[in-house]
């Protein structure tokens, strides 16, 4: 049996792919392995989604083609964001690929295997707007939290984004079949479920001809008993009052949401060609505050936009201080080939880019390490994630915290605590980003 190993990159959509594509392999009989150097073809989900993810992704292309030459490493498919992007100089500058697989072509994996494996070149770039959404999954997050994709591509047209280019337009799952995915994953012991999508919020517009989310969120809560279900990339602008009603009402719908702002200045907003004001983002941040009592906000905010001046930059930093989200996210603008921003006249020194970024994160880290300090004393209910043998201590997350993205809680138990449990922890300590306390009862689910 032929063994398959996967580097997966970019970010948790991706992940949804490679799960789709790892099951695929399963099913038509190739055995998949964690180690790479067991591996005889290593399949690399790539992102191309800025200059960082285009050079980690082409790095472990070459890393996996050295495994090719002292390794048990024969073949090399290369899938995901940067193939569909830049098909044809993949091929030819790194011959070292034998198969490349659009994001559209994910059923067709399998038979990439088989291609390599005769000898063959293979490449399949299916119409990524016509391709089936959803799919059997192999989980590669904890067995008891999930990524749900529920809707693929974007309309928003950004002018600094390339995945419209990559992905397509926006395209939504009908409920029935989310439903039916989230109980699958119900059934494999999932106890947190993540909905994710490039725009969560628009989901629903183009079958339904509404904003749907909140009616999704119901049909899984009705379909399902998964006791958490979490909110990620949700745009201001879209966040209708029944969400609000959703968030506020629904226990099991945990109240925390990610609202990715991007800036804050009119002006910047408006050159990103960003969807709502600031006084809209405002708007949203009051109403969600005011409506869902204990709501965690997350947001990300990007610097070094073309044309961002200094003033804008203060007005940013002001921003954040005065919003203080619970959790916070920055990145540096990346100018990527194809998208009208990169286009751009006063395009920003990379230097003054990256000073802007580490007073906007210093800035934050002062936020946060107040907030966890206000936390000492308290008593968090936290899904227990695994145990640290080093540290000996289990950590897991809050509902404040979500996977990959946001802290941890580390705590001491008297009892064994499985992961997948959920515990009350007593917070004895905190840390700049993360919490340390002490189990003092485990919870029922």
């Amino acid at each position: 049996m032929t063994k398959v190993g996967f580097v997966s990159l970019g970010c948790s959509k991706n992940l949804v792919d490679t799960e789709v594509m790892l099951y695929n392999l399963y099913s038509a009989g190739f055995e998949i392995t964690p180690e790479e150097e067991e591996a005889e073809i290593i399949v690399i989900n790539t992102c191309g989604f800025i200059e960082s993810a285009k050079q980690e992704s082409i790095e472990n292309i070459l890393d996996a083609a050295r495994l090719k030459e002292w390794g048990k490493c024969r073949h090399i498919i290369a899938t995901g964001c940067l193939v569909e992007r830049y098909r044809e100089e993949v091929m030819r500058e790194m011959p070292e690929i034998d198969a490349i697989v659009g994001v559209g072509s994910l059923s067709d994996i399998a038979e990439a295997c088989r291609a390599v494996m005769r000898g063959e070149k293979y490449s399949s770039f299916r119409d990524k707007e016509t391709s089936k959404l959803g799919g059997d999954r192999i989980l590669t997050t904890e067995s008891h939290s999930a990524y749900l994709k529920v809707s693929e591509g974007c309309d928003n047209l950004c002018t600094y984004c390339a995945i419209p280019l990559i992905r397509g337009k926006h395209r939504s799952r009908p409920i029935e079949d989310i439903v039916a995915e989230a109980k699958d994953l119900e059934s494999m012991g999932v106890k947190e479920l993540n909905l994710i999508a490039q725009d969560t919020t628009r989901y629903g517009l183009d079958l339904y001809g509404e904003y749907s989310l909140a009616r999704l969120v119901r049909a899984i809560t009705e379909g399902t008993t998964i006791p958490w279900i979490r909110l990620l990339y949700c745009y201001p602008d879209k966040i209708t009052d029944e969400l609000v009603h959703e968030l506020r009402h629904n226990d099991r719908l945990v109240k925390y949401m990610d609202i990715p702002i991007q800036h804050i200045s009119d002006s910047v907003l408006k050159r990103m060609n960003r969807h709502g004001d600031r006084a809209e983002i405002e708007s949203a941040i009051k109403r969600l505050r005011e409506s869902v009592p204990g709501i965690v906000l997350r947001t990300t905010a990007m610097v070094g936009f073309p044309g961002e001046s200094e003033e804008n930059f203060e007005e940013l930093c002001e921003f954040i201080k005065e919003a203080r989200f619970d959790r916070f996210g920055a990145f540096t603008f990346s100018a990527e080939e194809g998208t009208a921003a990169a286009e751009m006249d006063c395009q920003i020194d990379e230097q003054v880019k990256q000073d802007r970024y580490d007073i906007l994160m210093q800035t934050q880290l002062l936020i946060s390490e107040e907030q966890n300090a206000e936390k000492i004393g308290k008593t968090l209910t936290v899904l227990c994630d695994g145990f640290d043998a080093v540290a000996e201590v289990y950590y897991g997350r809050s509902y404040a915290d979500a996977p990959d993205v946001d802290g941890k809680v580390y705590f001491t138990a008297k009892e064994r605590i499985a992961p997948g449990d959920f515990v009350e922890v007593h917070v004895t300590e905190a840390m700049d980003y993360d919490l340390v306390g002490e189990a003092i009862s485990r919870k029922e689910d």
